[in-house]
């Protein structure tokens, strides 16, 4: 807000019982249980003492009420599991502040060694039309899916769910416990294309979550508010299609085992690789390398990848005049082999997937 001319003043720095008490009134909508939690400890002197670094972890409340909902599941807080169950809000914040307390080291830990995970389900319905394409278009009668920034390899099981396209009918497994629908707008209509039997797969992360670990598979629930019935049941829908296909995880920078993991696809198979929203945690420059590394791994046979970023994150992939920070993403189709690259957008994708619009013929 601007003073006197040249001058510009500026906004204190929320305090962290301000910061508690702003989270708690975002979330009251859709989880009470959170609202009241984060308003509990905001109004508590000793939780907010817990920790004195003025930007320590404790001052980021998704990750702190994730933290505690993990140590509710883990049996730690039998009191605050308790309160969860029962869907007592008031019984909740009081649990929630004690168990913060009482257990300041092991919060620490968790905040520091964990990341925060949502939004990691959905992904499938504009994921699908994208990679049947590329094999349709590659000839493929086989694939291999190598996804980047594997969020616990969900997008690894996307031939295994079942999608319902308001324009373009059904795809996937109609009797999967995963069913998603997504809305098309636009004249263009999903292709009939169908994917291929995938015969690899192989996730790459710097962190990656095993859902087949128990304490991984714990801490994807945590980031699930304990009043969110229908994201949990989904969330659990989607481990238990994970557990059961057992992808394999590739630990590290995703340039520099892109080609490993292209590897492991079987000669005759397509190697598919998917990035969803994971270049954008990446520099310019390093985006540029991936392309290159990509291309490497295309020394001796087709490699495609199917991209869904931010306009312009995607290198080589056409932005069709959209500007950058539109609120949209593009679905990208990249094809390689040893003597060509070609790029072309297939679509736009907006709330992360849940809405699209096709425009490829």
């Amino acid at each position: 807000m601007s003073g006197a001319r040249g001058q510009v003043s500026h906004r204190p720095a929320r305090s962290l019982r301000e910061i508690y008490l702003l989270h708690a009134e975002e979330v009251a909508t859709t989880s009470p249980l959170s609202a009241a939690v984060a308003a509990a400890l905001g109004r508590s002197p000793a939780a907010m003492d817990v920790t004195p670094e003025a930007n320590g972890p404790l001052r980021r409340p998704p990750i702190v009420l994730a933290a505690l909902h993990d140590l509710a599941l883990s049996g730690s807080a039998p009191e605050l599991a308790a309160a969860y169950a029962a869907g007592d809000p008031d019984a909740a914040g009081a649990a929630a502040v004690r168990a913060l307390i009482d257990h300041a080291d092991e919060m620490r830990d968790i905040v520091d060694h964990r990341r925060m995970l949502t939004d990691v389900t959905g992904r499938h319905a504009v994921l699908y039309p994208a990679i049947a394409e590329a094999a349709r278009r590659a000839g493929a009668t086989s694939i291999g899916l190598v996804d980047l920034g594997t969020v616990a390899g969900f997008n690894l099981v996307v031939d295994r769910v079942g999608l319902t396209y308001d324009k373009g009918g059904t795809r996937g497994d109609p009797a999967s416990p995963v069913q998603r629908t997504c809305k098309v707008v636009g004249p263009g209509r999903i292709p009939g294309a169908v994917i291929p039997p995938v015969v690899t797969r192989v996730g790459i992360d710097e962190h990656p979550v095993d859902v087949l670990e128990p304490a991984d598979a714990r801490w994807l629930r945590a980031c699930v508010a304990p009043d969110e019935t229908a994201r949990r049941s989904l969330l659990d829908a989607e481990i238990a299609l994970v557990t059961a296909a057992r992808p394999g995880l590739l630990q590290g920078d995703v340039i520099e085992r892109v080609d490993k993991a292209a590897e492991q696809v079987p000669d005759g198979a397509l190697p598919v690789v998917t990035s969803t929203w994971a270049l954008s945690r990446l520099p310019a420059g390093d985006r540029l390398r991936f392309l290159q590394a990509l291309d490497a791994a295309a020394t001796h046979r087709t490699v495609a990848w199917v991209s869904v970023e931010g306009v312009g994150v995607a290198p080589s992939v056409p932005t069709m005049g959209d500007r950058p920070a539109s609120g949209h993403s593009i679905i990208g189709l990249t094809l390689l082999d040893h003597r060509t690259t070609s790029s072309e957008a297939l679509g736009r994708c907006w709330s992360r997937g849940r809405l699209m619009s096709w425009l490829a013929d």
